[in-house]
């Protein structure tokens, strides 16, 4: 058999991938077999094989895949000079545009995660990639003085993903979710969350205030 070229290969395996997106989106994970994904692919076992050995290997490329795609979106959020505007267009793509299925698959492996050590393994370092990059991005808007955070970062990458998981849940199991209303409540949460500083005043947190508060009173109490 001639060797295909690279161009050829990246195309066939893409080819693969969709349809394994499209069977365990549909079927499940279990329910769908490497057969199911030949048939929905038209190809063979061997040409299959060729590329992915396993069910687990085909979620490691999917996963993969969506991890390469987030980096790219994720590095002209980073570089946006408004953040909250270019978290809202990454919203539109992931919760609006975006077909159900990657929302069904989603859904699909974090469940499957909790039996699966592999597929929790790869389910979890995509997950542990993503928190990384929004902790980092949020530590350096804050040391750069671009936003005064209401709560400590780790706290608020936690309660981003937690949004962000109940809009991916409800696209994807609710036909009706109206995901192009809720979005704008949301960056308006998030941005009350990372309290962006405008003309260059800090606004304080919470806690700074009782801190000030305190030092105010304790130099009254020594005059």
């Amino acid at each position: 058999m001639p060797k295909l070229k690279p161009d050829t290969q990246r195309a066939r395996r893409e080819h693969i991938l969709d349809a394994a997106l499209r069977c365990f989106s549909n079927g499940g994970f279990h329910a769908t077999t490497m057969q199911t994904i030949c048939r929905e692919a038209d190809v063979s076992p061997g040409a299959l094989y060729v590329y992915f050995d396993s069910k687990e290997a085909l979620i490691a490329g999917l996963c993969e895949r969506d991890r390469a795609e987030f980096a790219e979106r994720f590095a002209a959020l980073a570089a946006a000079p408004d953040f909250l505007e270019a978290l809202g267009a990454i919203g539109e793509h992931y919760f609006i545009e975006e077909g159900r299925e990657r929302q069904r698959f989603a859904v699909e492996m974090g469940i499957e995660a909790t039996r699966n050590p592999r597929i929790a393994e790869i389910f979890l370092g995509v997950e542990k990639f993503c928190s990384d990059n929004f902790e980092a991005l949020f530590r350096r808007l804050q040391d750069e003085g671009r936003i005064a955070p209401r709560t400590d970062i780790q706290t608020l990458v936690n309660v981003f993903n937690i949004v962000g998981d109940g809009m991916f849940w409800r696209r994807a199991i609710y036909p009706d979710a109206d995901m192009r209303s809720v979005l704008p409540v949301v960056i308006d949460l998030i941005g009350s969350l990372l309290n962006p500083v405008k003309r260059g005043t800090v606004e304080r947190t919470p806690a700074e205030h009782k801190v000030s508060r305190a030092k105010v009173s304790a130099r009254g109490g020594r005059r």
